[in-house]
């Protein structure tokens, strides 16, 4: 057998008990078993056991993560959040063992698979700053959708007879949604202040956003970095602050 084919069979093997595990847990040894390899072969290929369950969890999200990346833009990113999180939420409904290994503590260095994700949302929310939509800089409107997000999908997995809401998810979705999205705002034509005080963090993070997406034009790289700064720090003030 090839390294290739080697490899392959290990983690087709390893991505099969992992599904059939009454708690998503396998040994080295129950997979060397199966692949009938050699624990050396295994340690070659992955390094240890977290090594093996990344590249288990990186394979089983790649079809996942394959729609995201070959799908078509709408020219409204809101509605490609909304859809983001549904698919985020059945695609853990439909592999819950997977789901959960990729988000268990055990996991001391995050799958690429859960990177990548973060940067598609990153980059959807980076759009919606561009056209003033949201109230917050984009990283900090990822990481409060991302914490929600999985903070669901993991209940709706690990206690599907206490949260058996079909309509739990999208509730929560659109009360995130609510706190980082300006209301149902039309995308801001250039040059078209917004009034009012409270629009203040929306400009700030969508003129971060437009600067970004202009590599900072007049400024050199410290000042675009100190700009940065400034302005997310406005998007992300709180109200009062």
């Amino acid at each position: 057998m090839s390294t290739t084919n080697t490899r392959t069979r290990i983690l087709e093997v390893a991505t099969e008990l992992v599904a059939g595990s009454p708690d998503g847990d396998i040994s080295t040894r129950a997979v060397c078993e199966a692949a009938q390899v050699g624990a050396p072969a295994l340690y070659r290929h992955f390094g240890d056991k977290e090594g093996l369950l990344s590249a288990v969890v990186d394979h089983g999200f790649e079809r996942y993560l394959a729609t995201k990346r070959e799908r078509d833009e709408s020219t409204d990113p809101v509605e490609d959040l909304r859809r983001g999180w549904d698919s985020h939420v059945e695609f853990a409904v439909r592999n819950p063992n997977l789901y959960r290994l990729m988000n268990s503590p055990a996991m001391r260095t995050p799958p690429a698979a859960a990177l990548e994700s973060h940067r598609i949302l990153t980059r959807d929310l980076e759009r919606a700053a561009a056209q003033g939509r949201i109230r917050v800089a984009p990283e900090l409107a990822a990481q409060m959708i991302m914490s929600a997000n999985v903070g669901v999908a993991l209940m709706l997995v690990a206690r599907p007879a206490t949260f058996d809401d079909a309509d739990m998810s999208r509730r929560v979705r659109d009360a995130v949604h609510a706190s980082i999205l300006t209301p149902d705002a039309a995308p801001v034509e250039p040059g078209v202040a917004e009034p009012g005080a409270a629009e203040v963090p929306s400009a700030a993070a969508r003129l971060s956003a437009l600067l970004r997406e202009a590599q900072g034009p007049g400024l050199s790289t410290a000042e675009a970095a100190l700009m940065k700064e400034w302005l997310d720090r406005v998007a992300n003030a709180r109200p009062g602050e």
